[in-house]
């Protein structure tokens, strides 16, 4: 399923590769592409400083926003305001992979850290939450 190359990171089967860095845009941006298998998602959070874009180059995935739930595939996007309630799940039955546009940039990190740790979900949901907290994200719920 690593599509994205021997550079490409992996946490729990999903497949990420930072395109634009932070500080490569003074902090402006960051965007991660992102290969995920079928069925996937991650628990309900919220990124309390920002914005969070999708832009589906394959599969389709169900975004839950604060309960309202859309479907986008392949040339389609979603945008999670900052301070939103969400998630996603693949629901195509190949990979789905999206690109990951977060403004102000900052979050890559999080996906390093997670896949340099190995950390599971559940078993490792308290270091993963304090993790998440340093990059201004807290989970609020389950996955979808």
């Amino acid at each position: 399923m690593n599509t994205l190359g021997a550079d490409a990171i992996e946490w729990l089967g999903v497949h990420y590769k930072t395109i634009l860095k932070t500080e490569e845009s003074g902090g402006a941006i960051s965007v991660v592409d992102s290969v995920c298998p079928p069925n996937s998602g991650p628990p309900r959070h919220v990124h309390h400083d920002a914005d969070e874009t999708f832009v589906m180059l394959s599969g389709d995935a169900v975004f839950w926003l604060e309960g309202q739930e859309i479907t986008r595939g392949p040339g389609q996007t979603a945008f999670v305001p900052r301070g939103k309630e969400h998630t996603f799940r693949i629901v195509s039955d190949s990979p789905s992979r999206h690109l990951v546009i977060l403004t102000p940039g900052g979050f890559e990190g999080f996906f390093a850290e997670m896949a340099a740790n190995r950390f599971r979900i559940p078993e490792d949901m308290p270091a993963i939450t304090e993790a998440a907290s340093r990059y201004r994200m807290d989970f609020t719920g389950p996955p979808l």
